[in-house]
This record gives structure tokens, sequence and C-alpha cells, in this order.
């Protein structure tokens, strides 16, 4: 069957997001649990009663969000067996993603999730750096702008490419904001400051990089079982240390999500399917190309549509 799974990142947290799935299976919180004795920090009650200012700490939030899009895949797996085509992560997804391409294992990816949500709030201290998503305006307006608005004080740029006029910037808090102003007065939709202090995929990140790039040295890797797209070049993983390299330059390199979804609907996806909380990339997708298919698991009821869709698709041979 043609279709792909896609996996969120860091930002579709939120407390009591996996409890509607946890009532009917258990699976759900024996990965919490894995994950807990592993990292020994209470993964599910973070996840289940917070507090949010805790969730919402990079270094808690990169290995919830793992073993959550994890769970849903183990549970999406065990009531529909094909295989997917494809797998793509959006950021920190894209770690969930090579867990499921069997890249390293589970027990592996949590302390490497952890350290590198550790090291990446420490590049840049609480506070200092922040990031904007910006609505209606062009990538090269908006790159102008992150050139203006880059002074001695600090740097922007746009770091996620999510859908055709939908660009998230990133960097120093006091250029940041000066983007924001710049791009309300060039005449954009909405600008939304994120409530992450981390600014993502700038080069504010390479000193986290560095450490990254060390950290993954020690990470015992396999070639992908699954054909994983990735974010930094929109292109097939191959070798361990490809994989290594793009893990390191993708901390501080843009994720160009338009053109991963563009490059998997030319390889003959035509069903995206997102495993984990929320359905923020099924949004996304809808904005990019609009004549594939598209459906996002992350409680009973989405679960029961996806299935009811892909089944149906499968039957009638379109997927």
């Amino acid at each position: 069957m043609d279709f792909a799974y896609i996996f969120p990142g860091q930002g579709s947290q939120s407390i009591g997001m996996m409890k509607d799935l946890s009532t009917e299976y258990p699976e759900i919180k024996q990965i919490f649990e894995q994950g807990s004795d592993v990292l020994q920090l209470d993964l599910w009650k973070l996840v289940t009663h917070g507090p949010e200012e805790e969730l919402n700490r990079t270094e808690n939030t990169q290995p919830v969000m793992l073993c959550a899009c994890m769970a849903v895949h183990a549970i999406f797996h065990e009531c529909f067996s094909a295989p997917p085509r494809m797998l793509a992560g959006h950021s920190f997804g894209e770690y969930t993603a090579l867990v499921c391409a069997k890249v390293f294992n589970f027990e592996a990816a949590l302390p490497l999730a952890k350290f590198r949500g550790q090291v990446m709030q420490q590049a840049v201290p609480e506070g200092q750096g922040a990031m904007v998503a910006v609505l209606g305006l062009e990538t090269e307006i908006l790159n102008k702008i992150c050139e203006q608005s880059t002074s001695t004080e600090g740097i922007v740029e746009a770091v996620n490419f999510n859908a055709p006029g939908q660009t998230v910037l990133a960097g120093s808090q006091k250029a940041v904001t000066a983007a924001l102003q710049a791009a309300k007065q060039a005449g954009a939709k909405r600008c939304i400051l994120l409530p992450l202090s981390v600014p993502s995929h700038s080069t504010l990140m390479k000193p986290a990089a560095e450490q990254l790039r060390d950290y993954l040295q020690d990470i015992d890797m396999h070639a992908p079982q699954v054909e994983v797209i990735q974010n930094v070049d929109v292109c097939s993983y191959s070798g361990e240390a490809e994989i290594r390299d793009a893990l390191y330059r993708q901390l501080f390199n843009p994720v160009r999500w338009v053109e991963t979804i563009q490059h998997m609907i030319s390889c003959g996806v035509k069903v995206l399917v997102e495993l984990g909380p929320g359905r923020v990339l099924t949004g996304f997708n809808k904005r990019i190309d609009r004549s594939v298919s598209g459906c996002s698991v992350h409680d009973l009821n989405s679960l029961d549509q996806t299935l009811e869709q892909l089944n149906a698709l499968a039957s009638a041979g379109q997927a």
C-alpha cells in the first residue's frame, strides 16, 4: 500500500493527551513506564498531571513525545499491520521515525532524546531565545525581514517551512521581536509567538549540535528497514555515517516540511497517516497538497476513523 507514517515533534504535547487511548490500550501506559524506567523519571505522571511548565521543558518534552508517538505507532500497527511505504518526522519527530525504521532502538533513543533537549536548552539560556509562527507572507519577504532584523544584539532566521504561507522564525529574543513587528507591517495575516524559548533549528543551536554529534558517535545504528525521508536534505537515509551527519545538521538547519511532503507524494505516497498527539502535521499537509488523503491518530475516535479510511482505500485499491 502506498501510505506513509509521519510523526510530530515538540509543540504537540499537552497534559492528558494520551488519556483517551490508554483507556482501551494498556500498551500506552506500558511504553511510558518503560521510558520512565530507562530515564528514572515518571513520564506518565508528567503527561497526565504535569505541571505544564515541566512538560514543556525541552529535555522532558522530547522523551515524552518519543513515548507518545511510539505508543500510538504500536497500537496502530496492532490494528493495521500493512507496512508503510515511507516514514518521516517533523523536527524531533524524525527520531521517532528512525526508531520505527529500526535504525536504533527505543531504549537508546530515550536518553538520546533527553540529552538533545538538555544541550538545546543550555545553548541558549531561558528567556534569551524565541520562536514566532508567521502566516500569510512569502518566503522571500520573510528572508528579507530576517536580514533586516538581525543585528549586533542577535539573529533571527526562518527555521520551519511548514506549509505555503506558514513559516516559523527563530533566534535571539530581541531580533525575533523586531522581525515579528516587521512581519505585521509587511501584511502578515497572523504572527503567533510560540511558547518556546529554545530557538530550534537556528544557527544558535550550533554549540548544541557539536555536543550532539559527539553523543551520536556512541549510538549503535543500523540501516533503515523502512525508507525515512530526512528534514535537512529531503532525501532518504542510507548508511550510518549519513544518519549521524544529518541529525547533527538538523539541529541548526531549517525543517523543510513542504518539500518533504512533496517528495513523498512524488514517490507515489497517496495517504499520509500522522501518528501521535494532535493533528498539526495533517493540517500542514492539507495546505501543501489537498489531492493526497491525510488522517491523524491521537485518540480512540481518530483511530477508528483512520482504520476505516485505510481499509476502504485498500479495498478500492487506492492505497
